[in-house]
């Protein structure tokens, strides 16, 4: 029985990774979708391959996020809060992409685990500090990108002020190709350790294993799960991202790639999860700040803020409620 429910919690997991796929990979290739730099299909193939090569690469997230929230080895009902933590994510997941709203897969897992824990083990049982540590991340990771976006979008006016536009777009649009594969490689390196320290996390409250190292067959077949949602494509939002917030051309596309692709990437190297879905769009927006900040449709990037700031607690609750049913069968 003990060996089922571990099954289950994998498949969760998986699923989880696979929504999250076409969920957030959206927001990886949106603006070289909507900029005619890459044809649709031809970006989802590019993205699945690239997310999986950066899904093999790292683990540091991985740890982090096992050992981040909750020690799993002091929790006796470890796995059903896992269950709850992940079918709590997942419905979040499923609502907004519904919804087409680009909300934060990263802010839906860690606040479904909080809650979980919470319900099933107490607060006390909250690793403050390391929690602490992870909403920073993503806190202060939108602002970086936002920065970011701002700075990179700015030099490049200045460089190309006197040029045609037509001809900076059309050597931009190839460029933007270039950083459309980096940002979805960042987002492998640490969108799908998340599912990865959800597993290990359940391992180690199995007692399978002591440590938070992820297993090879872990990383594959997290990374593939993740490569197959990205092939399925996430149309809604690639429309929001790519078209509803301003009119994004090669340049602003580039710009925004490059600057979120690099916060993300950095994150990664010092092993915290950030939400790619808040990086993305703080990209967008300081690229459409610095193009023109009147260009920039600011009553969109509103709603998206809203969805970013109940994420958290909403998902806490819907865990801690889940939880009480979980229970019952686990």
């Amino acid at each position: 029985m003990d060996l089922l429910v571990l099954w289950i919690v994998v498949f969760l997991a998986l699923s989880f990774d696979f929504i999250n796929g076409f969920h957030d990979t959206a927001n990886a290739i949106a603006t070289a979708v909507s900029t005619r730099a890459l044809k649709p299909r031809v970006a989802i193939i590019m993205a699945a391959t690239m997310n999986f090569l950066g899904a093999v690469t790292f683990t540091g997230v991985a740890a982090t996020i096992g050992k981040g929230v909750a020690n799993p080895a002091a929790l006796s009902n470890g796995v059903a809060i896992v269950i709850a933590a992940l079918i709590s994510a997942i419905a979040w997941n499923l609502i907004t992409w519904w919804f087409g709203i680009p909300s934060s897969s990263s802010h839906a897992l860690i606040g479904s685990l909080a809650g979980a824990v919470i319900g099933g083990a107490g607060i006390s049982n909250i690793n403050s500090e390391g929690l602490i540590k992870i909403v920073k991340a993503l806190l202060l990771s939108p602002v970086l990108a936002f920065a970011a976006g701002f700075i990179i979008m700015w030099i490049l006016k200045q460089i190309f002020a006197k040029s045609s536009p037509h001809q900076v777009n059309k050597g931009f649009r190839f460029a933007q190709i270039l950083t459309a594969a980096f940002q979805s490689f960042s987002h492998g390196t640490n969108d799908a350790q998340k599912a990865m320290g959800i597993i290990v996390f359940a391992l180690v409250a199995s007692d399978i294993q002591t440590t938070m190292d992820v297993p090879m067959w872990v990383k594959i077949s997290a990374a593939t799960s993740m490569a197959l949602g990205t092939s399925v494509g996430g149309w809604k939002i690639i429309k929001t991202m790519g078209t509803k917030i301003f009119k994004i051309e090669p340049i602003n596309g580039f710009a925004a790639d490059a600057g979120s692709a690099i916060v993300i990437l950095t994150a990664t190297m010092l092993h915290l999860p950030v939400s790619t879905t808040h990086v993305i769009t703080s990209s967008i927006l300081g690229v459409g700040s610095a193009k023109r900040f009147s260009a920039v449709k600011w009553g969109v990037a509103g709603r998206i803020g809203i969805a970013w700031v109940i994420t958290i607690p909403i998902t806490v609750l819907m865990a801690m409620f889940t939880y009480w049913i979980v229970q019952f069968f686990f």
